[in-house]
């Protein structure tokens, strides 16, 4: 079993947001056990393996030269997705784009439903500006009716509003239809900003995607996530669409040599890998459905419908999350999101990221083990859910 008494301490220490992958593998590097992460939501099937292979013969080159500026990469990431080149800004991860949006375009009061990513409620809490949450019922699933949304924003007098797309942590999504509606209602707003970091692991993919409209709006911003989809956070990359009127005054305030020679390396590849990264999405959305139905046959635990690369579950009744994160991380080396620090959620929630079978496999066990086993080793009081598999498999091996 590993010592994980200093992994737990990050995530105690942490605020809105977990801690990174290196300090976590720094706290568990004397446990001598491999973390299985279903915590930090990557693209476990790209890059490919040639990718890496190709970006570890260029890595010489790339961190030794400077690289092109932001335009150019941004040309090209543009010429790859069919948009105008005028209307995308890049930069050094969708968290650079949120800060500039919230400093050159945030006057009072912001509104966002909530749980959702905690930057857009910290980052205007941080400029001392008025952030209006509107709390997704869970009664409903967490699921966010546009028409009460746009009252909650009506009655608070925000003058931007916010969405995320599949929203995170619960991967809920809007029909294109809905959002344009909600962007019609709300078109005298300063804003209105449509994050999609994650639409690409939904079933629909781009096609629900608003950022045709966002270029033809005077007041509409949509926010993509480039690390999320290729399974690149550390590269720190990502771009919003606009009219070119607004993507400009973002692009004025940003510095000309944002980003760095591994996103300009990933970006002028993607086109002789676009195939193989189409077929990684679908591999995703495979693997989620896979996991909501295997989550789904434990007793007690509720897992809602996803459109992201992650699934959020509710513990059964008396389990606190941040004790289960522990016990699964210290006895079977997993490494799950506890919700307690989100804004809007609690520790009777977890998010936990779309990874593949065998990797689902063997948080199955853990959560078997952990909740249902008999005696004090289990979370939950025995008996529970009799007659269902998992507890019958553990109260046979006890």
């Amino acid at each position: 079993m590993a010592d994980a008494g200093n992994v737990t301490a990050l995530f105690r220490a942490s605020t809105a947001h977990s801690p990174s992958y290196s300090a976590l593998n720094r706290a568990a590097a004397d446990s001598g056990q491999p973390l299985v992460d279903f915590c930090i939501p990557c693209n476990p099937y790209f890059p490919t393996p040639e990718m890496y292979e190709e970006l570890g013969g260029r890595l010489r080159d790339i961190l030794t030269y400077y690289p092109s500026g932001a335009d150019t990469i941004a040309a090209e990431l543009s010429a790859v997705l069919g948009l105008n080149p005028q209307t995308v800004v890049m930069g050094n991860g969708s968290t650079e784009l949120i800060t500039w949006i919230d400093h050159l375009l945030v006057r009072d009061a912001l509104a966002v439903p909530v749980p959702t990513f905690g930057r857009w409620t910290d980052q205007s809490m941080e400029t001392g500006k008025r952030v209006d949450m509107y709390l997704l019922p869970e009664a409903d699933g967490f699921v966010l009716d546009p028409s009460a949304y746009v009252d909650f924003v009506r009655a608070r007098g925000s003058r931007t509003a916010v969405i995320c797309n599949p929203n995170n942590p619960d991967g809920g999504l809007l029909p294109r239809r809905s959002v344009l509606a909600l962007l019609d209602a709300l078109q005298d707003l300063d804003l209105v900003v449509v994050d999609e970091s994650f639409l690409e692991f939904a079933d629909a993919g781009p096609e629900s995607s608003v950022s045709d409209e966002a270029v033809l709006r005077p007041n509409v911003i949509v926010l993509r996530s480039l690390g999320k989809n290729f399974g690149l956070h550390g590269v720190r990359f990502g771009y919003l669409v606009a009219n070119p009127g607004l993507a400009g005054r973002v692009r004025a305030a940003l510095p000309k040599w944002n980003l760095n020679s591994f996103a300009e390396t990933v970006v002028f590849m993607l086109k002789q890998h676009r195939h193989a990264y189409d077929l990684s999405l679908r591999q995703v959305r495979r693997d989620r459905q896979e996991m909501i139905w295997h989550l789904g046959r434990l007793p007690g635990l509720t897992s809602y419908p996803s459109q992201g690369n992650f699934v959020y579950v509710r513990l059964p009744d008396g389990v606190d999350g941040a004790v289960l994160r522990d016990r699964l991380l210290a006895e079977h080396g997993i490494l799950v999101r506890e919700c307690g620090n989100k804004i809007g959620s609690s520790s009777r929630f977890l998010r936990l990221v779309v990874r593949p079978p065998v990797d689902v496999e063997h948080l199955v066990i853990g959560l078997e083990q952990t909740l249902y086993a008999t005696g004090d080793a289990g979370l939950l009081p025995v008996p529970y859910g009799t007659g269902h598999p998992a507890v019958d498999r553990l109260v046979m091996r006890a």
